[in-house]
């Protein structure tokens, strides 16, 4: 069975993980945080779908499809919501 939520892989000394997270939480979209740096197999998963690089966040959406390092923009333009510079 697909996982129904947004997935962030991120860490906690990523600036832009928080970005992301913030962006979510202003817009009501759940999600669901893994922190790479606590789970073995999250961060295999992130280097394994970005060429053996660690970058975060990583963030899969319930279609399989995946963002790397977006903007504000870019996770708008995703999900359908306009962004508000």
């Amino acid at each position: 069975m697909a996982d129904t939520l947004i997935t962030i892989y991120g860490a906690d000394w990523c600036p832009d993980c928080h970005r992301s997270q913030r962006f979510m939480d202003r817009r009501g979209i759940p999600y669901k945080w893994i922190n790479i740096d606590l789970d073995e197999q999250a961060e295999a998963f992130v280097l394994k779908v970005n060429r053996g690089v660690r970058s975060v966040p990583t963030i899969v959406f319930p279609d399989g499809s995946m963002l790397v390092e977006p903007s504000n923009t870019k996770l708008a333009e995703k999900l359908g919501n306009t962004y508000d510079r």
